[in-house]
């Protein structure tokens, strides 16, 4: 799996060869939920507020910052079969917003980074049930990467 980050915020620090490692083991988590799809190119954009409200806009049709944004392409004909990504993630709300009791500014991005991930694998959150789905298995995946 290609992976590629982008930081387009400049406001908080980021430890990219760290971030990206853990992402790439939340990505191989998130891989067993898509048995026989190989994961293709996973691209993330690190986003403030700024940065992410003009793509929920775009994308989602809301107005204002959200936490993540996950958007899944297939490849096009005659190109490498295999699962594209894009992930469109909000730094500053993972440093700015109360967190989890315990919780870093980092952890809580990572929380961010499964949950776009579990979206790419085809889970929605758009019922109380499904978002508590969702959420188990997000943590069951940050307790299980080393980071």
């Amino acid at each position: 799996m290609k992976l590629s980050l982008h930081t387009r915020q400049r406001t908080f620090p980021i430890d990219a060869k760290r971030l990206s490692q853990c992402v790439r083991q939340l990505a191989a988590l998130a891989q067993r939920r898509t048995p026989g799809l190989a994961w293709r190119d996973i691209t993330i954009h690190l986003l403030d507020d700024a940065g992410i409200a003009p793509v929920n806009t775009a994308i989602m049709g809301h107005a204002g910052a959200t936490d993540v944004i996950t958007q899944r392409y297939d490849a096009c004909p005659g190109e490498r079969q295999g699962l594209i990504g894009e992930l469109f993630v909000n730094v500053e709300r993972a440093f700015t917003l109360p967190h989890r009791t315990g919780w870093t500014p980092e952890r809580e991005l990572l929380l961010y980074l499964a949950h776009g991930l579990d979206h790419l694998t085809g889970a929605d959150d758009t019922t109380p049930a499904s978002r508590a789905r969702m959420r188990r298995r997000e943590l069951a995946w940050l307790r299980q990467i080393k980071g």
